[in-house]
């Protein structure tokens, strides 16, 4: 079996005596899409802050390919080829998309930012821009203001930012929330696409459960900061425990 990418062993966060995660392992193999789902509260927000490094654990430890990870700064995880997405759009919003993009690219292939004015005069930050918002979607709208595309387009836009610092392993964090039907469902099909690429290995949160299903390889839910259950998309749909912790919850929510 291959080995894993990321491996994460007992991680643990308390505040003042609370345990947002609590003894969390995990695994997740190359090229593999893994989403972590879980009602409100269940801290999944924490648990993707240790991995990022934006938080400090209290305990346990993060590997990430064969080196340990556990308590590094953002941006040399960053460095190391992890890349995180958030639940609010992370964008210049007075820059064109283009520009944005090689706002990421500049800083990743170390240039300073100072830089950026000469950016379209950089062929390379130019094409890879270009084939970014290509492989995207978005190269109809390369020289529009970021902030006046539709939300859908921004949270594409946040990834071809997220795929600019060219990561192994991509951290999105609901990549869907706040679209409507129609633009979930392009999001849903790009990631898929993206992930069948076989370029990135994905770690998703997302309360949306048709988009948890169709694109997920391996599930793993919390519940109270713990892990709960941990399978295939079809073993966590038909999991009693699942079902009365959370799923039921959102049948309810979607009936109501």
């Amino acid at each position: 079996m291959t080995e894993p990418l990321l491996s994460i062993r007992d991680l643990t966060k308390t505040f003042g005596g609370v345990h947002a995660v609590d003894g969390v392992s995990l695994d997740v193999r190359p090229r593999e899409t893994v989403a972590l789902i879980g009602p409100n509260g269940a801290g999944k927000t924490t648990f993707y802050n240790m991995i990022s490094g934006r938080m400090m654990p209290t305990s346990g430890s993060i590997h990430y390919d064969g080196d340990e990870i556990t308590g590094l700064p953002p941006h040399r995880i960053s460095r190391l080829g992890i890349s995180r997405s958030f639940q609010i759009t992370n964008i210049f919003q007075e820059l064109s998309v283009r520009q944005n993009v090689e706002v990421a690219l500049t800083a990743y292939h170390g240039k300073a930012l100072a830089m950026l004015r000469l950016a379209s005069r950089d062929r390379e930050i130019i094409d890879e821009a270009y084939g970014l918002l290509e492989r995207l979607g978005l190269e109809a709208l390369a020289e529009q203001r970021a902030g006046v595309l539709s939300y859908g387009d921004k949270r594409l836009l946040e990834i071809a930012i997220v795929l600019a610092t060219r990561p192994h392993l991509v951290l999105l964090d609901e990549p869907t929330a706040g679209m409507t039907p129609e633009e979930t469902r392009h999001v849903t099909h790009l990631i898929r696409r993206l992930a069948d690429s076989g370029d990135y290995t994905f770690l998703v949160t997302e309360h949306d459960m048709s988009v948890v299903f169709g694109l997920a390889d391996r599930i793993l839910v919390m519940h109270r900061g713990q892990r709960l259950a941990e399978g295939t998309p079809e073993e966590i749909r038909n999991d009693p425990e699942v079902k009365r912790a959370y799923l039921g919850e959102e049948e309810e929510e979607a009936a109501s």
